[in-house]
């Protein structure tokens, strides 16, 4: 039996080296949680700060909670597309 060699031991126990071309790791093999996170937050947070407004303006409240089920269902909907690369192989 051999010792593996440097290079061995220093590889990624993954098998897969660093790309800074792609630095989130954008392979369409597994689901990429943290790139749809950091795509959709933005998007949420603004949503969330809509409906905080409208509360703070003294509008009627049922306004504001008519417009979370929109938000949240379109913020759902980006993260499966960006944590699966739905659209991926369209492009």
């Amino acid at each position: 039996m051999s010792s593996p060699t440097p290079a061995e031991e220093s590889a990624d126990p993954d098998g897969e080296e660093f790309d800074p071309n792609a630095p989130l790791g954008s392979d369409s093999t597994q689901r990429n949680r943290k790139r749809a996170a950091l795509a959709v937050a933005p998007f949420l947070a603004l949503g969330l700060g809509n409906v905080v407004l409208i509360l703070q303006w003294g509008i009627e409240p049922l306004w504001a909670f008519a417009l979370l089920p929109p938000i949240l269902f379109c913020s759902v909907l980006a993260y499966i597309v960006f944590s699966t690369d739905f659209l991926d192989d369209r492009t």
